[in-house]
């Protein structure tokens, strides 16, 4: 839980750029209740910040009109959260992202205090954060472009090379963007196809916005949903596991792209399929729950080939 000084201030900040929210509103933000937004409150008029408050069923807090906070004002754990995601801005394989961390951070620096500007230092300079895949470089004008599209919920015109180098023109209605396995993705109904699909923004070839709107679906999880689009893409084995555990267990062991998981009075049943049948019983192999193979016999055998390779690299040396 963070400590009760940056929830005054995430208060404070809130009030800055909503102009006028509810205690409710607020006490859902913060994840506490309206009494302790209340206290929240207090502080902030006992510090001298000048509020109003709206009483009544619809009754709301503003800050008094003409007051503005000074231009940036950030706790230790603001900070840390600012300093590790330039970190990883750096590793998110967008085009010029060196240059533009390295500008961010010397602005930041110079409005900080200098305690903080150690601490945000130390972090840059110490802290290696390892993504484990190679990265894609992606043109970070179609990010932008592509997230203000479906923020805006406004039609773009792609022009889309394929793997193979043939490119297309489709009309598409961008859900959300989501970045896996060191590519970014871009999710969501393209007219083309006239069906939910996913784009690779590295062979994205240009971004024409439209003047049309479409209604971009609720909840809409753009990485749960492209998880879930390559676990079903055809391949040429299918595959029936029952997994002994429950769908808890399935998400701590990172199984999302394998296959499509469903839970069954036994436990959890896992239906997908593998080019390589070796390969999916490595991943069988890993887990630290029983499982029972359904189908094929293959992968029985494939699993059994694999135990046999441990059980020989187990033996000592004669």
């Amino acid at each position: 839980m963070s400590h009760p000084a940056s929830r005054v201030l995430t208060v404070l900040e809130l009030l800055q750029a909503h102009g006028r929210i509810s205690g409710v509103e607020l006490a859902q933000r913060l994840e506490v209740d309206v009494r302790t937004v209340r206290r929240y409150i207090r502080v902030l008029e006992d510090i001298g910040i000048p509020i109003t408050a709206e009483r009544g069923r619809y009754g709301a807090y503003s800050l008094v009109p003409g007051f503005k906070l000074p231009p940036l004002m950030f706790g230790d754990d603001e900070a840390l959260a600012l300093s590790l995601g330039l970190l990883a801005a750096r590793r998110l394989g967008l085009a010029d992202a060196a240059p533009a961390v390295a500008s961010a951070q010397a602005k930041l620096e110079r409005v900080m205090p200098a305690n903080l500007q150690r601490r945000v230092r130390a972090v840059a300079e110490t802290v290696t954060l390892d993504l484990s895949h190679p990265v894609t470089a992606t043109d970070t004008e179609a990010l932008l472009e592509l997230s203000a599209a479906a923020q805006g919920q406004r039609r773009v015109r792609l022009d889309y090379r394929a793997a193979d180098g043939v490119t297309s023109r489709r009309d598409f209605d961008t859900y959300g963007l989501t970045w896996r396995s060191g590519r970014w993705y871009a999710l969501g109904h393209c007219h083309l196809r006239r069906d939910l699909r996913s784009f690779r923004l590295d062979r994205i070839v240009s971004v024409l916005p439209l003047d049309q709107s479409f209604g971009r679906p609720a909840n809409f999880d753009a990485a749960a949903q492209l998880a879930l689009g390559l676990a079903s893409m055809p391949r040429a084995v299918a595959v029936e596991v029952l997994l002994y555990t429950d769908l808890a267990g399935v998400q701590a062991e990172f199984l999302g792209s394998i296959g499509v998981f469903e839970a069954v009075p036994e436990g959890v049943r896992l239906r997908g399929g593998t080019d390589c049948l070796d390969w999916f019983a490595r991943q069988l192999a890993r887990l630290p729950f029983r499982f029972e193979i359904v189908a094929p016999d293959a992968l029985r055998e494939a699993l059994a080939t694999h135990v046999a390779q441990l059980q020989q690299a187990a033996q000592p040396r004669a």
